[in-house]
Formats: C-alpha cells, structure tokens, sequence
C-alpha cells in the first residue's frame, strides 16, 4: 500500500504562509528563513508558490521527484514548484482549462530557471512519440537562442533576462504537446551600446568570438580579442562559471533543431558582427565655411567592413551618418550632423538593428514551433518577466516595469478574489467582501488616455517647438500635482516644498509595493527611440536578404510621414494584449526571491528579502487569502487525516465522509463560528484551528505509537519464548537420536567383526577342497590332451603335403594386396587434374589393378574438380574447349591464345559514355566488342572498326562516331575463313542473294580472333533453327567484293614494318598477307 505524506507532515517551519500564526512582516521572514536554512527554497501563499533561489544545485529535480509530484494533489506534498506545474498541466488536461504560469521576482532571483523547470517538468509528463518528442525538444531548445540574444550577465546575476517573455505553449485534447507561440516585451537594448560597470553587454557578442571556428571569424572579418570591440566591457568579459565556447556550440545545435537554415544563421551571425563593427566607427568634427560643424569618419576600415558583410554601398551609408534628412509635406531640408548626433544616430542604429534582429529571431521562432493542426487548442501560459524594480537611479526603463508589474497585480488581486469567490459559491458557503487595497488608481494615474504620465510623454513628445525634460516634468506638476499617488517637488501640494529627499528633476509615485523616485533625464528620448529615416533608407538599399524585412520603412515606395509609435504607446499597447490574454486563461503564480546579493548559497540577507517581499506584495496575498477562510480540505482526505481523534470515527467510518467529519468535529468541541461546510470540502477560518487540530492529532500519534510499541514488544517477547522452546524440544529431540544412533552403531559394529571371522574361516575351508578338485581335474585333462594330439597326428600325417602349399599362396598373395592398397593410400597425387604423377608399380601381376586404378582416381578427382565450377566459369571452359576442337594444330594462333580469357566485351560499351548512342541502337545483349580493322580490297590497308556481336547479328560501326556501318543477321553468314598461321586475319562468307550480302564479304583483323570465331561457332552450334557456322582454315581463300572474287594468299616472310602482320594488293584479284616467321 501506498503511502501518502501531507504538506502538514514533518514540516520545516510552516509550508503555506496563510497558516502562519501570528502573521507579521517579521515572522513572515522569519519562517522563510528558518526553510531556507533546511534547504526547503518553496513555500506556499495558498496555491501561490514562494520560490527562494539556492545558489546551487539541490537533489529535488531528479526524474524521481518528477514521478513523486505526478497527479498528487497540491497539497499532498511538500512545496515544490513541480507541484504547481502538475497541477495546471492536468486543469488543462482533464477539465480543458487554458492555463497561465505567472513568474516575477527581480534580477538574479531564478525566473529563468523556474520557467525551465515548469517546461521541463510539462515536456516530462506528457505523452511520449516521435513527433511529440520533436515538438518538445523544439520547445526547449528555443530557451538557449534567446538566452543568447537576449541575456546578459549583470552585476546582480551571471545569466539575467534583459527582456520579459511569453510563451503559450498549444497541447491537443490528450495534453501532447503541438507546438507553441513565444512574445517578447521591452529588450533592454541600450545595454547593446552601453553597460553598466561590473556587467557584460548579451551572451552572443562574446560566444560568437569565443567559440566560432577560424574560418568562420575571417568570413565575418572579426578577431577574437574583446578589446578591439568599443560595445564590450572588458572588465567582465569572463565569467566564471561561464564557458562562452561551449554556449555557442550549443546555441549552434539549438538552432539547428529549432528549425534554422544554414543560411539563416550566417546571416544572424553577420548582423551581430556589424553590431560590433558598428561600435568601432569614430568621428571627428569639422568646420565647414559657413561656420557650421560637421562630423566625418576617422577611420573608415570598421566602415568599409560592415558595408560588405550587409551589403551596403559605403558612400551611402557615410553620407547618411554625416547628413540628416527632413520631410515636411513637400519640401526636403537636409542638414549636417555634428560629432554628438553622429554618435547618437551611430548608437541608435546599433540598438534598432540588434532589437530588430532579436524581435525576427522570435518570430522565426514561432514560424518553428507553431501548431500545425487548425483545431482549437489547450493553452499553457509561461509568463518570465521583470519584478518591480526600485534603484538608486531610477529612469524610463524602471518606469515601464513597474507599470507593467502593477498591471500584474492588479489581475493577480482580482483573479485571486474571483477565484476564492467561485469556490466559496460553488461550495455553497456565503461570499463576504474582502477589504484590500485597489491599485487601479495607481494603474490609471499611469495609462489613463487623457491625463495619464504615458498619454502626457507621448503628447510632449509629438508637441512642435523645444522639447525637454522639464517641460515634460512641468506638464506632470500642472495636471497630476493633486493625485494623491504622485509627488513633486514643484507640485502644487505645499508639503513637499521642504521635502528635501525629493530633487528638483525628480518625481515620485506611491506604487502598490512602495514609493519609488523616477529621475525625468532622458524620459523624452527613450521614449522617442528615434532612428533617423536615412539611416533607414541606407540599410533597405542592403543586398542582404535579412536587413531588407529588418528596415522595411527604408523603402523608398512606402514613404510614411507619419511619426512612428513612441516606445510607451507600444508597450502599453503590448501589456494590455497580454493583460486580456491572462485574463481568459486560470492563472497560476510563482514568485522567485533573491536571498542575497553574493550569488552565493547559505547566506540569507534580511533586508533584501524584505524589499523584495514588499514589492511583490506577499504580505498582501497572504491577507487577501486568509480574509475569509484560512484553510479547506475535502472530506475524505480531512477524515482520513483526523479520524484517530474521535472514537467514534476511529479506527473505520462507514458511513459518508461529511458525516464522519461532522461526529469529528463535535466531538471535539471546535467552535461553530471556527469552520463552515461546504458541498466537498470543509473550510476552516483561523489557523489556530488547524494547529489545535494537528496538536490533538500529534498527541493521538504519540500515544497510538506508544500503545503499537507495548504489543509489538509484548508480541516479540512471546514470540521468543515460543521460539525457544520449540528449539529445546527439537535439540532434545536431535540428541536422543543422536546417542541411539552411536549405540547402534557399536553393536553393528562388534556383530560385523564376528561375521567376518566365521565367514573367513568358512572360505578357506572351502577354497582348500576347491584347490585339490582342481589339480585334480587338470592332471586328468593334460593327459587326455596328449593322448589325443598323438592320435590326430598319427592320422594327419597322410594329408599334409597335398594341401599345405595353396593355402600359403593364398595367404601370400592376401598379404600382398593388403600391403598394396595400404601403400597407396599413403602415397596418392593431389587433387589437381593436371598432375599427372603416380604411384610405381610394386609386383608385375598387379599391373592391370595398377592402371584401372589410376584412370577411375583420375576420373572422380575430375569431377570434383568439375563440381566446384560456377555457372559463368562452365561457360568461359565449354568456349576454350569449343577453340581447342575448332584451332588446336590447325592455326598457328591457337596456342597463344590458351592462357588469355575470354573478356567479351572490351570496349565496356554499356558503361563507357562514348559508346552510349550506339549501345541503345543495338537491342541485344552484346556478346563481344572489340576494335578490329576492316581490309580495303583496293589497298590492302585497314580501317578501324567497332565490331559488336549479339545472338542475333554482327554489327560494324564507326569508331570516332559510333555510327552503324553495317548489320549482318547471323541466318545469313555461311562459314568463316582464317589462315593457319599467327595473324588476325579472318573473312565473314555472306550467304549469296541474301540483303546483307550486296557488298560482299567481309575482310576483318583482330587480336582476339580466337575468341570472335569460337562465339561465333558457338551461337551457331546453341542454336536450334540455325545451321551450324563452316570454319574453313586455310593458307588461300577467296572473298567475294562486291562483284568480284579475291584470292587471299598467306605466306610467311620478314615484313617491311617489322614483326607486325601486313597485307598488299598484288593484283586486282590478289591480296598477299605476310606473316611473321614463328620461331
């Protein structure tokens, strides 16, 4: 039996928060860190998970604990996000609940590991099969490319997003996973062209010099040395712990599974190296005649490099870094750009281009891991975004967050309520209001379309004349001076006016988590993000592919006039789509805390969990939770837990589980007002409640463990005694035995000694009268022996002589033959049929045995040696015996030609490319191709000629051309003519009258004529409707041209070109061949 622990078992300090008693900002530290010491980094605000990050790697995320978590109930277990996971992976499963995860907590605090570990835990549980193991690697291989891109190490955390992200991940109706769709929110891209002291600028600048090949730096025309790069910090260029190499091998194969292309990925590696390239471009100033400054490029290497990896011409892109370009209705004005504009257009490039870049790769993402199939899906929300954020130095960038986690909280508070409203209905138990605090207001004094800060920074932005800073703060004094949520120094509300904590170019906002000081510097144009239109223009003209979709308002065509959405308005714009995308889904929460500020494990520092605790609001969620009931639990686990309470209800309830915890509940005497029931499950209001209920149960334990303990014990101290008497009994039983036994044995013993002596003396006696018996009866038989040996020989004496001499002959000649075969088969030839040595003869009489022998020996080696003969090599030996019966002693040739094998097709028609048209115009299988020399009957001299050889016909072709000059069907060849002596020289005799035969016959040469004329005979021999081809061998031939008869005359002499064979015309009826003298 399975058994189940509780989140009340064993527990550390206290697991869920709306339990701690009493409850103050003092104990709630406390408690965290009393857990945090126990190594327990979850804690539970009801189904809120409180996650504290280690600084090391705990044993809680092994395969084993994933199994533990899967399909308990929330609070079965421990805290652990694992539990949170699976209890939305299966609402989104079994009761087709879309799902939201919402993880927040400042830099360095762990959101990214946590939204690794929900992903991983999901990519753990749900179904297995090759297309869902794809999709889930795709899923999670889309974390290293934008960790990349899109992090940075930073003086609070070695690996911190620089930019929010949310991924909706699809599942079908089973929970396999289908595909997912990933948004990006506010890339902090200024850090591309500027990082704070101690911090580095994004992973990719420094893995791509650190980890790409050789090869790969020189096409990009980068070095590997940080210094040479003005966008890199050089006093955090390594990070310990950090292996920036083997993160670019493994961003490489990232995006190989994703769904990169090859070219994809040059070309993201080429716009990262001309972000780099980008920052090394200087200027200098200089004075024109008419008193205006200027700027120009000092060196324009950098310049020149970047144009070529985008490109870009490089006059175009000087020119649009020196000139700036105004359009109003129909004029253009076009005015210089000193040395400070030319840094801030320079920077402002860097910072589009690479926002850009990181804004494609997301989309190129989700084009990846996108559903494919068109049917609705279940949908899982991972939210991993910016905490509220309170420096030193506050700017835009803090504004922005801080607006967006207000948004957060304000849908946390109303989901929160709204959840615990509907369970409280759906349980059938009165609804009460619950006082909080309402952060709209706050929310309103930000958005709001009329008077809101971002409504007024956009309207100071687009206002024509001077625009600054102070106007803009001006603005915010007059209109928002008497909201109770903003200060001002200059605000019409007097009490600040001593507040000296307060500077002049600063405001002040209450925020939900505390008062934060926004310093106006730099609000105007970091909410302009202005990009000059000629630099726009300068990157469309690119020829690479990438920069083009980057820049499409460079196009020339689409001149848009209109001023371009101010960086407020777009994350405004952003945040409400996602507001209403969580608002639609049933929200689940993480919040990540940073112990301490060392990145190192064990140290928790107080007031930095304090601010953080106050920021995310914990203090305020555990309030609105425990503000109507602190705790439920259904029944059936409730009356399994506290069932030994009551005995009325221990140790077996039969009857209904709301029964047996209402008999439970009054037996123990717990106050009405304490506790409510509800349709499944009973709510209890104080957790003072649950601890007196815990107590009571602890008590119960301790003495049921002690009742268990006296009968176990009274149990094993009787089991023992039984156990040794039992064992007395059984040894008292062995002994006697045992003594019977040696008794026994002696008695035997004594017994078997007597037996022997009297059986001894028994058997000697008889052996005595057995003895003389014996000698008795042998001395009878000897003298009976002799006796008759001496009668048989008196009679056999008569009949000796006659008959002895055959039948030692017989034995003899035995003895020979035995001696004869034996020697033989000790001495036998090999098995070779060619070897023709043999045992000598060793008696004249055997001479006939000898050679019979050795002609079936022969034979039988004959054949096995026949029998090892594959189907080909039958046919190449069937062919050298048919030349041997046609050649041997009648062509001087012949001999030569025995060791060489016939290849048939030398020319490898069929493969060589040359003879390609002539193989397809001949339809056979070709049999043989060679070269031979067609003799001219006016000169005597030959031409080359292919000659091909099929079952059907012979065929002459051009060598050059591989053009058919003649095709002569095998019915209408009647005999074949050769010599006698060691030429090539053979003539084809056409049947007369026949097509093929209006030209004559035919005169060829060939090396291999041996072999031409045994196919030849051979086909004519195999086939059954042809007659059989004439080999006529001969000296003197005569061959028909045409209308004339030649005589071919053969005769032996020194030719004039050496030891070759040659042929001339004597007269028009003769053609006289010369061969060599044979030695």
């Amino acid at each position: 039996m399975e058994v189940k622990t509780s989140l009340l078992d064993n527990m550390i300090g206290v697991g869920d928060m709306v339990l701690l008693e009493p409850l103050s900002e003092d104990s709630f530290l406390e408690n965290l860190r009393k857990r945090f010491d126990h190594s327990e980094i979850y804690t539970y605000i009801g189904s809120v998970v409180i996650s504290m990050n280690p600084y090391r790697s705990l044993p809680i995320f092994t395969p084993d604990k994933v199994e533990e978590y899967r399909n308990r109930n929330f609070y079965e277990l421990s805290p652990h996000i694992y539990a949170l996971a699976d209890e939305a992976y299966r609402s989104l499963r079994d009761q087709d609940k879309d799902q939201c995860i919402l993880i927040t907590g400042e830099s360095g605090a762990g959101k990214t590991e946590a939204s690794k570990l929900v992903m991983s835990y999901v990519a753990a549980v749900c179904g297995k099969g090759q297309e869902v193991n794809k999709v889930k690697e795709q899923l999670l291989q889309s974390n290293p490319v934008l960790e990349a891109f899109g992090n940075a190490k930073t003086v609070r955390n070695d690996n911190s997003s620089r930019f929010g992200k949310y991924m909706d991940i699809e599942f079908d109706f089973k929970g396999d996973p289908l595909g997912g769709v990933i948004s990006n929110y506010l890339l902090e891209k200024s850090r591309v062209v500027k990082q704070p002291r101690g911090e580095r600028n994004f992973h990719v600048f420094y893995q791509l010099l650190s980890g790409a090949s050789d090869d790969t730096l020189r096409k990009l025309k980068l070095d590997r040395d940080f210094s040479k790069y003005n966008y890199l910090s050089l006093d955090s260029a390594a990070v310990n712990g950090l292996d920036d190499a083997a993160n670019f091998r493994t961003v490489r194969n990232a995006m190989q599974i994703v769904g990169f292309m090859e070219d994809e990925v040059q070309s993201v590696l080429e716009l990262v190296a001309a972000v780099l390239k980008l920052g090394n471009i200087e200027f200098k100033p200089e004075s024109r005649c008419n008193g205006t400054d200027e700027s120009r490029i000092k060196d324009k290497n950098d310049l020149k490099e970047m144009c070529e990896l985008l490109g870009i011409e490089q006059s175009v892109l000087e020119r649009a870094f020196s000139y700036r370009t105004v359009e109003a209705k129909m004029e253009k004005v076009s005015t210089t750009l000193n040395v400070a504009q030319a840094y801030y257009a320079r920077d402002a490039l860097a910072k589009n281009l690479y926002s850009r870049l990181f804004s494609w790769l997301v989309t190129r993402i989700n084009e990846s891991i996108k559903a494919q199939a068109k049917t609705r899906h279940k949908v899982m929300g991972v939210l991993d975004i910016y905490g509220f954020e309170i420096f030193e130095d506050n700017s835009f960038e803090q504004f922005i967050i801080n607006y967006c986690n207000e948004k957060l909280q304000q849908i946390f508070i109303e989901l929160t309520l709204r959840e615990e409203q509907e369970e409280y209905v759906r349980e059938g138990i009165e609804w009460t209001n619950i006082e909080y605090f309402n952060n709209a207001v706050i929310c309103d004094l930000i958005e709001n379309n009329q008077n809101g800060i971002l409504a007024m920074l956009d309207e100071e932005c687009l206002r024509p004349g001077t625009v600054t800073d102070e106007t803009f703060l001006d603005k915010l004094n007059t209109i928002c001076a008497e909201h109770q949520h903003f200060e001002s120094r200059l605000s019409k509300n007097s009490k600040f006016l001593t507040d000296h904590s307060l500077p002049h170019n600063c405001f002040r906002i209450q925020h939900y988590a505390g008062k934060v000081l926004y310093r106006a510097e730099g609000f105007v144009d970091k909410n302009n993000d202005l990009l000059y239109r000629d630099l726009s223009q300068a990157m469309y003209k690119a020829n690479h592919s990438l920069i083009k979709q980057l820049f499409p308002e460079g196009n020339p065509a689409k001149v848009n006039l209109k001023r371009p959405p101010t960086a407020g308005f777009q994350f405004k714009a952003s945040v409400g789509t996602l507001m209403r995308n969580l608002q639609t889904k049933n929200p689940n929460y993480i919040r990540c805390i940073k112990p301490n500020d060392k990145k190192a494990s064990h140290i928790f520092t107080e007031s930095l969990v304090r601010h953080q605790l106050r920021y995310l609001g914990l203090m305020e969620n555990v309030r609105v939770r425990r503000a109507g009931y602190a705790f439920r639990q259904a029944y059936e686990p409730c009356l399994e837990r506290y069932k030994m309470l009551c005995k009325r209800t221990w140790p077996h309830w039969r009857g209904p589980a709301r029964e047996g915890v209402e008999v439970l509940m009054s037996d123990l005497q717990v106050p009405g007002e304490e506790f409510s029931y509800g349709r499944s499950k009973i709510f209890i209001r104080n957790p003072r409640t649950l601890f007196f209920l815990e107590e009571r149960r602890r008590q119960c334990l301790q003495d049921l463990a002690t009742l268990i303990q006296k009968i176990y014990r009274g149990w094993k101290c009787r089991s023992h005694f039984l156990l040794l008497k039992e064992s007395q009994i059984v040894v008292a039983a062995w002994y006697r035995r045992y003594a019977q036994q040696k008794k026994y044995q002696k008695i035997k013993s004594a017994t078997t000694v007597v037996q022997s002596y009297t059986r001894g003396w028994q058997a000697r006696k008889l052996l005595r009268e057995l003895k003389y018996q014996k000698r008795c009866e042998e001395a009878a038989t000897t003298i009976a022996a002799y006796w008759h040996g001496t009668q048989v020989r008196r009679e056999y004496r008569k009949f000796f002589r006659a008959n002895a001499g055959k039948k030692i002959y017989d034995f003899t000649i035995q003895r020979i033959m035995q001696k004869y075969f034996l020697g033989l088969k000790s001495t036998l030839p090999s098995m070779s049929p060619i070897d023709k040595n043999w045992p000598s003869r060793p008696y004249l009489f055997l001479d006939g045995v000898h050679k019979e022998l050795r002609r079936i020996f022969h034979l039988w080696r004959c054949k096995k040696y026949r029998s090892q003969f594959t189907e080909e090599k039958k046919a190449v030996y069937e062919e050298k015996l048919e030349a041997s019966e046609i050649f041997k002693d009648k062509k001087a040739l012949y001999p030569s030609s025995v060791s060489q094998p016939f290849k048939g097709d030398y020319l490898e028609i069929s493969k060589n490319p040359k003879y390609q048209k002539l193989n397809s115009a001949v339809e056979e299988k070709v049999l043989l191709a060679d070269v031979v020399n067609k003799i001219n009957r006016a000169n005597g001299k030959g031409t080359a000629r292919i000659f091909l050889l099929t079952k059907k016909s012979v065929v002459l072709a051009d060598q050059k051309t591989g053009q058919v000059k003649a095709s002569v069907p095998l019915p209408d060849l009647t005999s074949v003519s050769v010599s006698t002596q060691s030429d090539g020289f053979f003539a084809l005799r056409l049947k007369e009258g026949s097509a093929s035969a209006v030209k004559g016959d035919f005169l060829l040469s060939s090396e291999h004529l041996i072999e031409i004329i045994t196919k030849l005979h051979h086909i004519g021999s195999t086939t059954a409707d042809r007659e059989q081809l004439n080999v006529d061998i001969s000296d003197e031939f005569l061959v028909q041209f045409k209308q004339d008869k030649v005589c071919v005359k053969f005769i032996q002499g020194v030719p004039k070109n050496g030891n070759s064979v040659s042929c001339k015309r004597k007269n028009n009826r003769l053609l006289e061949v010369s061969v060599p003298t044979t030695a």
